[in-house]
């Protein structure tokens, strides 16, 4: 790999953008793609498969062999509410790969021995959030029911731009949960990204199942193609 290219590379990945590596494997030339240029990019339908996907590939284009090398971010599930769904889901993320915090500033839930070895915040939103870097690779899911708690976190996701941004509540707790973020400034296209319900329509009723359906469906808004993600919602 040429030095500029490497530096290049290192930047991105520091700043938590996807690139992905194009290596002709024959002649060995190699070009750097930015996730931000993969539209006009001859291999655009490639790259963002293979980025969904989170793994690199050989393929073939225009008679050529290449080897897509993809570098993602880690992706990051930020729980709002250490609520016994939050025991269930915090676990299973961390099992795919996620890295997992849990903010709730009730310490009588956000304790140590209901979450071993999972990262706790117990602070408010507007002290715990900050620090975390929230970004467009972070899930975001707000589960306390306490509006004090769950409001101000969900504003912050809208403006940190969260790949999947998921509230717990019936439809008529989340059409008020609506009328008071637009009183706090927040637009009809944020709201309407919230997932609410949350989680995938499988029947889960209990907290672990609440949480596999959760997962699921940060799931598929992560790996499917935008055609794919409606059919399943």
């Amino acid at each position: 790999m040429k030095l500029a290219i490497l530096h290049e590379l290192n930047a991105e990945r520091a700043a938590r953008r996807p690139v992905i590596l194009v290596t002709d494997t024959e002649s060995g030339e190699q070009r750097l793609v930015k996730a931000k240029d993969f539209a006009k990019d001859p291999l655009g339908a490639e790259l963002d498969k293979q980025l969904r996907m989170g793994k690199s590939a050989n393929v073939e284009a225009g008679g050529k062999k290449l080897f897509l090398n993809v570098y993602a971010p880690t992706a990051k599930l930020v729980i709002v509410g250490a609520v016994h769904i939050s025991q269930a889901l915090a676990p299973l993320a961390r099992s795919l790969g996620y890295d997992v915090t849990v903010v709730d500033p009730r310490t009588a839930f956000a304790s140590p021995e209901r979450f071993p070895d999972i990262p706790l915040v117990a602070e408010w939103p507007d002290t715990a959030l900050p620090p975390l870097n929230v970004d467009h690779y972070t899930a975001f899911v707000a589960v306390t029911h306490d509006p004090k708690i769950d409001d101000p976190a969900l504003l912050h996701a809208f403006e940190r731009d969260c790949f999947y941004i998921g509230a717990l509540g019936s439809r008529k707790t989340h059409a008020k949960r609506g009328d008071r973020l637009r009183a706090q400034g927040a637009k009809d296209s944020d709201i309407a990204r919230i997932h609410a319900p949350i989680g995938l329509a499988i029947g889960a009723v209990s907290p672990s199942e609440i949480a596999v359906s959760i997962m699921a469906e940060i799931t598929a808004v992560l790996r499917l193609p935008p055609k794919q993600k409606e059919e399943a919602a």
